[in-house]
């Protein structure tokens, strides 16, 4: 359902971009990353609709960070900046089931997530 790729290594300071192509693409698409040994957390998320759908970022990268999709193309990407080493994660590209809507604070809440890619893995260097 999802394909992403653009993951590698870095070192601190560069930049890397992702890209996910989803083949069912409605309402919100988001990023999470998960690290060793923590929890797989939301990073960024697009709404399809950018006229009523927010763009969202956690803190810890805000102004870092950038997401954006080309919509004719059916495409999403995640533009890292700034690379720090606890960047290190594998990234994953998520999207809802067409048809059903949440409440925008739960953006990034992982349950309501039906579709997911295989994860591509990014590693910083200090």
């Amino acid at each position: 359902q999802l394909w992403e790729s653009g993951g590698g290594s870095a070192q601190a300071g560069g930049t890397l971009t992702l890209s996910c192509i989803p083949s069912r693409y409605t309402g919100r698409l988001t990023w999470f990353r998960q690290a060793p040994g923590k929890e797989r957390e939301a990073i960024a998320s697009i709404h399809k609709n950018i006229r009523t759908g927010r763009t969202y970022y956690v803190d810890s990268v805000k102004g870092r960070f950038t997401i954006s999709q080309d919509v004719e193309k059916n495409t999403m990407a995640l533009q890292m900046d700034n690379l720090k080493p606890e960047d290190t994660a594998v990234y994953y590209c998520a999207a809802r089931r067409p048809g059903i809507s949440y409440e925008e604070r739960r953006w990034g809440d992982r349950s309501t997530y039906d579709y997911w890619g295989q994860g591509t893995q990014v590693t910083v260097s200090s």
